[in-house]
């Protein structure tokens, strides 16, 4: 969401200027123009020509340009940018910021600006922890400035971590957010995406499960995001993690629990993807204490788990769409046709464990779309794209 986008990045005097680099890379990758604006105590810290080569465009920190009179227009900045980040932002810049202080080139740029503020706050856990600097970024707020902190984390957690500046990743994330809510095809749209595996308990230490990673719901969950949809995710048990700040993570690990968290969620959506590995078995009892070895054979009694799909299509009402995912075996495309019609999804993305870098533990998908018109075949290629896709054709149907 940042293809074409004019970025104002502000680098202010602290250790984390060199995090800024990242920055620019990062938007510059994703497609954005960026124009540096930097304070003359940030100059302490990183060299404009560094700066300017990464960007592309010379880096603004005075007012004037050369003795002849050329001069920086900081209003001509704020009518330019489409969004201006601070990152790193310091306590002073902070402070002048919250109120109204202009003594240089990027706090006038900042008063000046149209467009939307984002700061990215870099001190030490005292000035942090300050009421003055609290009072500030309350101000700031109050004022519609984004306040991109450090996420929750180890570091975070602790004294070193406190007050740091966030990750370049998940300060352009935040960005692309923010955009995304703004101009995507999905902005305003609720989506309940399930993912993972789930686990179905034979006793304290052991369950019945399948290998599914996550990859390809968390994918969709990510693209969806990207789109300006709000996601809520039902994830079954996994390492994954999401990176966008519109994601909605339940953590379950039963296919009860995956049911139950999705009849709550979906009434409240617009659209479904049900991507999850739902395990259709479960233990007909659990044990409360680990089963020992005794005899040569263990019996087990299952009973069928809830059929998610199923139950959510029955609750569907008009103008929602569904979508459900078909791990097959043999008789790919009619059993994939027999979940569509029963389960009345709107289209059913078919795998096939018989193709080579589809399924389980890859990074890479290779499936078939299947609606009541027909099917499309895509080649192999990385779970993100497969999830453009799917999005793509989902996006059409709302």
């Amino acid at each position: 969401m940042l293809k074409g986008k004019k970025i104002v990045l502000g680098i202010t005097g602290s250790i984390a200027a060199y995090k800024s680099c990242l920055i620019i890379r990062l938007l510059k990758k994703a497609g954005a123009e960026v124009q540096v604006v930097i304070t003359p105590a940030g100059k302490e810290f990183i060299t404009p020509i560094t700066l300017s080569a990464l960007s592309q465009n010379p880096v603004i920190s005075d007012f004037f340009a050369q003795r002849d009179g050329t001069w920086h227009s900081h209003v001509a900045l704020g009518l330019w940018a489409d969004a201006m980040l601070i990152a790193p932002a310091t306590a002073c810049t902070i402070g002048k910021m919250a109120h109204g202080i202009a003594d240089n080139m990027l706090l006038t740029t900042y008063l000046s600006m149209k467009a939307p503020v984002f700061i990215a706050p870099a001190m030490d856990l005292d000035m942090m922890a300050h009421p003055a600097t609290e009072d500030n970024l309350r101000l700031l707020r109050e004022r519609g400035v984004g306040v991109i902190e450090a996420q929750s984390g180890f570091l975070a957690s602790t004294l070193e971590g406190k007050g740091r500046m966030e990750e370049p990743e998940n300060i352009v994330q935040q960005l692309s957010d923010y955009f995304a809510r703004k101009e995507g095809d999905l902005s305003g749209k609720k989506i309940l995406i399930t993912a993972g595996p789930t686990y179905e308990k034979l006793d304290p230490v052991r369950f019945i499960g399948n290998y599914s990673s996550g990859k390809m719901g968390y994918a969709l969950a990510e693209e969806c995001a990207s789109r300006g949809a709000q996601v809520v995710l039902v994830s079954g048990p996994t390492a994954l993690a999401t990176k966008s700040a519109l994601i909605e993570r339940i953590s379950v690990e039963s296919a009860q629990e995956m049911h139950d968290a999705s009849i709550r969620e979906f009434p409240g959506c617009q659209a479904a993807i049900l991507c999850a590995a739902v395990a259709d078995f479960t233990p007909q009892n659990t044990a409360e204490e680990k089963i020992k070895r005794e005899g040569n054979v263990l019996h087990l009694d299952l009973r069928p788990t809830p059929d998610i799909a199923a139950t959510l299509g029955q609750m569907k009402r008009e103008g929602q769409v569904m979508a459900g995912f078909a791990l097959e075996t043999c008789n790919e495309a009619a059993h994939a046709r027999e979940k569509l019609e029963r389960k009345k999804l709107d289209f059913i993305v078919l795998n096939s464990l018989r193709d080579e870098g589809a399924g389980f533990r890859t990074d890479t998908n290779k499936v078939t779309m299947i609606d009541g018109n027909g099917e499309e075949a895509l080649p192999l290629m990385s779970k993100q794209e497969t999830a453009m896709h799917i999005v793509d054709k989902l996006a059409g149907l709302l």
